[in-house]
């Protein structure tokens, strides 16, 4: 990776520390994006599966993330023993903020402010 690739993702960072949105580990990141960016459906299993990770990691991460409202669990109606990981609305205005951070896009608020203005 070169300095400058290193220094946008320091400012990112730095910008999304600043912002006061939720500090997600780079694990719960990982797991935000793939559920978000790639076709479901989603299942624990498959997730421990593309992170390379234990199960119970994933639970963990899941756990944290619906507590923010960032994905839900969702039982499959075709087979009550499997769960789905589903998407948010919450979780899709957490990666948008993110993006813009990405994008070295400065906003004033975040969007949790934003939408409660």
């Amino acid at each position: 990776m070169s300095d400058k690739s290193l220094s946008s993702w320091k400012n990112t960072l730095i910008d999304y520390v600043r912002s006061g949105e939720p500090d997600l580990t780079n694990r719960q990141m990982a797991l935000l994006m793939l559920v978000y960016l790639d076709q479901g459906p989603h299942t624990v299993r498959g997730l421990a599966r593309a992170l390379n990770v234990s199960k119970p990691v994933v639970t963990r991460a899941l756990n944290r993330l619906g507590s923010l409202g960032y994905l839900r669990r969702q039982r499959d109606d075709t087979d009550k023993r499997n769960i789905f990981v589903a998407r948010t609305t919450e979780g899709a205005d957490f990666l948008a903020e993110f993006g813009h951070f990405l994008a070295g896009e400065s906003l004033s608020e975040p969007v949790a402010r934003r939408a409660h203005a």
